[in-house]
């Protein structure tokens, strides 16, 4: 029993192994064809394997590889070697050879007889859009459009492109699109370098030696990449200031750590090594070759190799099982005859669904046309392993990253924070300025100043290490048409010698082009610095300036002239001789007020328009007051006119208050500092009154424009008669006017601008940088140190009446000192007449009451000082002891009396006897004014 059981076994064994054989046999035989230029060992292995590593058992036909080596350049050897196969009668397909000498006619020939060619290359430019092509490598267009959207999302605003020919214009036409040019702008967005045929490529290279482009896009063939980046670091191009994005897909191949340099480089793929199937399938091809192969050294067109050949053998199998597909005998001078199955496999192919098949490049798709539209573009920079984003034609502009915004940040924040970075300064006050001792000092401590405490707590926050460099020459940064290039700190930030800049550095149109700022940590304008009026001797008697002292004693002579001319003209005019009883009608006698005192009185009051209040009646008399009226309002009109100006003048600044007094005028010569945005400001303003101001300074000779902002000041300070103004920002000219108490800020500011901290172009801590300095602005501390450097930490004093005072529009006791003088004096002598009244009348009253001198005093005096009456007789009181005594009167009060009669005083005239009655009458009389 047991022998019966091995032999059906053995039966059984030996018929299946029959069918086998038969089955095998009976197999059709298809050719797929490559054509290679060379021995490429890689490509062989891939083509051979994927045939190889096809399910044999279920596959209804064999696939025999066939690998044609020829020439890059002989299209009949070409022509005669593909004729040769199709007459074989087995070719069913064409993997088209790379070179574009001889790749259309293959694929012509294809065309013609309807054999599906496969390419797995870049073409430049198909030669048709035809049935038969199909083209694994991505897209040129879809490829162009995801290399744009990396180097959009790197936010480079600018860049330098080198490429080997004219056909890699077509990869990089979506970076010229994303990138303005502008011919008139001083800094172009893009800069075309053609590299030349090499291999010597140092004379492009140094083409950007000199210029302030970093970001470079390198466009050339694998094999060259390295060698141009050895020559780039030979000429300095490929220190960390510099980033690179290399286009070519098969960067991950180079071993980069040669170069040994800190220098980004940005690299794309659409491979993915760290793939499973990737690396199972690499694992195979090791296996069947026994050779160590990296999967990081496979080449892209030798996974499309892979991915081409296994499409087409689905495709074949897939399509068998429907209609048995048989490969015909053709002939290449025979157009009527074609492969009848060959359009059908070409059209199953581009749709065929990939995500079926372990692909090495997936996902692939294809148009229409044979045109692949879809795969990963994978970004990579620094090591190949690290995949920061993909993208896929898809998603159109969108690039996916593969970190979170927070994690990319969180780790350039660790890069930033273990270098040190380099700022860019110049020594001036209060920004930066030499430390005491400073000669032994070394580092950050040799500086100090407002831009030191600034960055200090800056790189506190920002937790980074920071050194200062100072530039002698001390120029901020001006652009110069002639040479096309930047000086002073902007061009320190443009060939990254330093990563930041900062002083008095005034954010402008012109610098932003070239350069990024910070968010600004000061804001300011342009204002002018100018000298005060030097102090006068004080003039206590200024009020009498308005008038010359002719004029002073031509009027006080009229004055008394007038007075006279008035006295006569009174005693004359009969209307001017009054009754002195209104209820009398006949009356014996009239009166005439016009008395000298009375005309005096007159005439004063209408020079101080104040009027009197007695007036004259006769036509004559009022003809001479109103003439007289008439000359006093001219003259004391013009004399207050006058007396604002001149009692104003002393305290005047100057007749320059503002720049449009300046713009007027050419007394006064203004400058700038030479270079400075100021200066910038003038020159680039389209409104009249700068425009004329800049003009003037322009053509000034000698020049007005100063080297720095401290020879602007001293020149203001040195010029004779106030003859030189400066015009500056108003920060500066603050901390100027603080302790140089012979300077004012002159008017207000300008124009309106800001201080910030330059950078390079798309720096990426910009927006670290911008939030802390709002926090610090919020908290007080630039206002804290700006009080600092500004006020406390002064070597000189402070001016007393306080830097931002400017002239005082009040009048001084020195310029109406004379006015109080003459009011002093003239109570005074009012004082001196009343007591004089006084004791004359002392005098009378002991005269008529008969009594001595001292008691008419004591009695009067008494009487005086009695406030709380308000009453007073005609005649004192006296005691009889007093007028007894008064009887015995000396000889020498008999001759005053007597000549007191003599000149027909008031009181003497009408008491000259002891009666008291008058001695003579008249038809007239003359009564004062009481």
């Amino acid at each position: 029993m047991k022998i019966v059981y091995q032999n059906v076994i053995w039966l059984l064994s030996f018929a299946a192994y029959t069918y086998m054989s038969l089955a095998e046999d009976e197999k059709p035989a298809v050719d797929i064809v490559a054509f290679f230029h060379e021995e490429d060992n890689q490509a062989k292995l891939a083509f051979e394997t994927a045939v190889s590593n096809f399910d044999i058992m279920d596959s209804p036909v064999e696939y025999v590889p066939r690998i044609e080596v020829t020439s890059e350049s002989d299209s009949l050897e070409h022509y005669n070697t593909f004729c040769n196969l199709v007459k074989a009668g087995k070719v069913g397909s064409i993997i088209s050879p790379t070179s574009p000498k001889v790749a259309p006619i293959i694929e012509s020939l294809c065309v013609n007889l309807e054999i599906p060619v496969l390419q797995v290359h870049w073409r430049a430019s198909p030669l048709m859009n035809n049935s038969m092509t199909i083209n694994f490598y991505p897209d040129q267009k879809l490829l162009s459009q995801g290399i744009g959207v990396v180097v959009r999302n790197l936010q480079w605003r600018s860049v330098v492109i080198f490429y080997e020919g004219t056909e890699n214009l077509i990869r990089i036409q979506e970076i010229l699109k994303i990138q303005n040019y502008d011919a008139s702008s001083k800094s172009n967005s893009v800069i075309l370098k053609q590299l030349g045929p090499g291999p010597d490529y140092r004379s492009a290279l140094k083409q950007i030696q000199n210029k302030t482009e970093y970001r470079i896009v390198l466009d050339c063939k694998t094999e060259n990449v390295l060698n141009i980046l050895h020559q780039a670091k030979e000429l300095n191009l490929l220190d960390k200031k510099y980033s690179y994005f290399i286009t070519t897909l098969d960067a991950h191949t180079l071993n980069f750590s040669v170069l040994n340099t800190e220098a980004n480089i940005t690299t794309v793929r659409i491979i993915n090594p760290e793939n499973s199937v990737f690396q199972n399938i690499v694992t195979r091809w090791k296996m069947r070759a026994n050779v160590d192969l990296d999967a990081y050294s496979v080449k892209t067109e030798t996974a499309l190799m892979y991915d081409a050949v296994s499409t087409f053998m689905n495709s074949f199998r897939n399509n068998y099982v429907t209609t048995p597909i048989e490969t015909e005998v053709l002939n290449c001078n025979e157009n009527i005859k074609q492969w009848k199955h060959g359009l059908q496999l070409a059209t199953f192919m581009k749709a065929y669904d990939s995500r079926n098949m372990l692909s090495m490049t997936a996902p692939i798709e294809f148009n229409s046309y044979g045109k692949r539209t879809n795969f990963t573009l994978h970004v990579i920079e620094g090591n190949r392993e690290k995949v920061t984003a993909v993208w896929h034609p898809s998603n159109g502009d969108y690039l996916h990253f593969l970190q979170s915004a927070e994690d990319r940040n969180k780790e350039m924040e660790e890069r930033w924070s273990n270098g040190t970075v380099v700022v860019a300064s110049i020594l001036g006050p209060p920004y930066l300025m030499l430390a005491p001792k400073h000669e032994i000092l070394q580092g950050n401590a040799r500086y100090q100043g407002f831009s030191m405490d600034l960055i200090a707590e800056l790189a506190r926050r920002l937790k980074i290490k920071f050194e200062f460099e100072v530039l002698a020459s001390g120029a901020r940064g001006v652009y110069n048409k002639e040479t096309k290039s930047w000086n002073g700190l902007i061009l320190e930030v443009l060939e990254r010698r330093a990563e930041l800049a900062i002083c008095d550095l005034t954010i402008t149109p012109e610098r932003r082009e070239v350069v990024d700022f910070s968010a600004p940590f000061m804001r300011l304008g342009i204002s002018i610095l100018y000298k005060k009026a030097e102090p006068k001797e004080a003039n206590m008697y200024a009020f009498l300036d308005p008038l010359s002292i002719d004029l002073w004693i031509y009027s006080a002579t009229l004055y008394l002239a007038i007075t006279v001319v008035l006295f006569f003209i009174s005693r004359v005019s009969p209307a001017d001789w009054e009754n002195p009883h209104p209820c009398d009608q006949e009356p014996e006698e009239l009166e005439n007020i016009w008395n000298m005192k009375n005309c005096l009185w007159l005439t004063l009051g209408s020079i101080m328009n104040q009027g009197c209040d007695i007036l004259p009646k006769g036509l004559a008399s009022r003809m001479t007051a109103a003439m007289w009226w008439f000359f006093t309002i001219i003259v004391t009109n013009s004399y207050m006119a006058n007396l604002a100006a001149f009692l104003t003048n002393e305290r005047s600044q100057g007749s320059i208050n503002s720049a449009e007094d300046l713009s007027k005028q050419t007394k006064v010569k203004y400058g700038t500092m030479e270079g400075g945005s100021t200066q910038g400001f003038f020159r680039e303003s389209n409104y009249s009154t700068f425009e004329r101001m800049w003009t003037q300074m322009e053509q000034a000779r000698p020049s007005v424009f100063e080297k720095s902002n401290d020879l602007g000041v001293a020149r203001v300070q040195n010029a004779k008669n106030r003859g030189y103004a400066f015009l500056m920002e108003s920060a500066t000219l603050e901390y100027q006017i603080y302790t140089k108490c012979d300077l004012i800020q002159v008017g207000g500011t300008l124009d309106s601008k800001s201080y910030g901290i330059a950078m390079p172009l798309d720096y990426p801590h910009r927006s670290r940088i911008n939030e802390a300095l709002l926090q610090m602005g919020e908290s007080g501390f630039i206002n804290k140190i700006k009080d600092k450097w500004w006020k406390e930490e002064r070597d000189e004093p402070l001016c007393t009446a306080g830097a931002e005072e400017g002239p005082s529009n009040k009048l001084a006791l020195q310029n109406v000192g004379g006015v109080f003088l003459v009011l002093a004096v003239g109570v005074a002598l009012a004082y001196i007449v009343a007591i004089c009244e006084f004791l004359w009348n002392v005098r009378n009253v002991s005269v008529e009451e008969h009594i001595s001198f001292m008691e008419a005093l004591k009695i009067e005096l008494k009487f005086a000082l009695n406030f709380k009456v308000t009453k007073k007789r005609v005649k004192p009181q006296v005691s009889e002891s007093s007028s007894d005594s008064g009887e015995s009167r000396s000889m020498a009060r008999s001759i005053i009396h007597g000549a007191g009669s003599f000149l027909h005083l008031d009181i003497l005239g009408r008491h000259d006897t002891p009666g008291g009655s008058s001695r003579h009458t008249s038809r007239h009389s003359s009564r004062p004014l009481d």
